[in-house]
């Protein structure tokens, strides 16, 4: 009876999924952490990013967490601090080039699933603009990797236009990542919780202050945790940057609107909304931010798409999307097909209660679905 009730589970839930196409997203936002980068951290007694503990990362455990998603492929990056913890440039140049080696090669062993994000020695500019030619032209990365600031400089800040200059040319992908605001956290604030928004949506104001945007048109910038403060504070910005350039906002405000977001962390009833109120159509991405958040967190807001959106929208945000700015990864499709029957009946099951959780923590709120 249990085994015939499991199966059951099953096929309802991996139905849903091939009707809904839950079994195919495309991560824009997951993590690596190599044993290598580890113990650099650990020697400089960096144990923790953002306030969070460094997670246990592997290549398989990544597979694992991407089955239990129903994820495709997924865009890997180094978060932060990336190479800015190293105080010679050197040394932060020869960590870069590591990092991107173990990137490409992962991503070459496993090429459906994995795409990367190079990353970049900032904030030295003359040394991030040859490691994001050799990533670029050389390893083939998606794109790169950029901390909206290092060491206090910011993205958009003065003397970045040949890093820019490089990454127009190749109509390069820019991920945008926060990272530790210059100065003291706040007891009882950690960090990801609300600095990595402020971060964020600083490095997304300056970019458009400074028209990095209008200068650099090719370049496709993507901004993390659905642009931080962005979408919903973006007209009060925009008046603030007219009233300091005399640029029109409506001008500000389009671009704004001009950045790809992904959804990591931000896909709940209260943020998608105004996320794909204000997005550009096509311009809202999926990401788990795994594994810096546990699987947990990642199901609870892949489930927030999965209720909130209607079925074409769903695509669109999960997939399709992706699809448009990584042409390469159109083709990757669901795991392998041929996993034991107890380790799908486990993500089956796993899978249901997060949805069941969801539904539970937002029967107070309005729910409904956007259309």
């Amino acid at each position: 009876m249990e085994i015939t009730a499991a199966r059951s589970i099953v096929y309802h839930v991996e139905r849903n999924h091939r009707v809904t196409g839950q079994l195919s997203r495309i991560d824009v936002h997951q993590h690596i952490v190599p044993p290598f980068y580890r113990a650099l951290l650990a020697e400089a007694g960096i144990a923790a990013a953002g306030g969070r503990a460094l997670p246990t990362w592997t290549p398989e455990s990544a597979l694992d967490q991407m089955d239990l998603l129903g994820t495709a492929a997924a865009l890997l990056s180094v978060s932060t601090p990336g190479t800015s913890f190293l105080t010679r440039p050197t040394e932060a140049g020869d960590l870069a080039r590591q990092l991107n080696d173990y990137a490409a090669e992962l991503a070459a062993e496993h090429p459906t699933r994995f795409g990367y994000f190079a990353t970049l020695p900032m904030p030295n500019i003359t040394a991030a603009t040859t490691e994001a030619r050799r990533a670029l032209d050389e390893l083939c990365a998606d794109g790169v990797t950029l901390l909206a600031n290092s060491n206090g400089d910011y993205l958009g800040g003065p003397d970045q236009d040949a890093l820019w200059q490089t990454l127009d040319e190749r109509a390069a992908v820019v991920f945008v990542h926060p990272a530790d605001l210059p100065g003291p956290a706040i007891d009882g604030i950690p960090p990801f919780a609300a600095d990595f928004l402020l971060d964020t949506t600083r490095a997304a104001y300056l970019l458009v202050r400074t028209g990095v945007l209008r200068r650099y048109p090719r370049i496709r910038f993507v901004l993390s945790h659905a642009g931080g403060f962005l979408p919903y504070a973006s007209h009060r910005m925009a008046l603030a940057i007219s009233a300091d350039t005399a640029r029109s906002p409506l001008d500000v405000l389009d671009d704004f609107r001009a950045f790809y977001f992904d959804t990591a962390l931000s896909s709940s009833p209260a943020a998608l909304p105004t996320l794909l109120a204000f997005a550009r159509p096509g311009r809202v991405l999926f990401g788990s931010d795994w594994p810096f958040a546990p699987i947990p967190a990642g199901q609870y807001f892949a489930n927030g798409i999965d209720t909130c959106l209607e079925l074409g929208h769903r695509r669109a945000v999960i997939r399709t999307n992706a699809e448009a700015l990584f042409p390469r990864l159109a083709v990757a499709r669901t795991a392998d097909p041929d996993r034991r029957v107890a380790a799908r009946l486990q993500r089956a099951a796993q899978r249901s209660a997060a949805r069941f959780f969801f539904r539970l923590v937002q029967s107070g709120n309005g729910e409904k679905r956007i259309p």
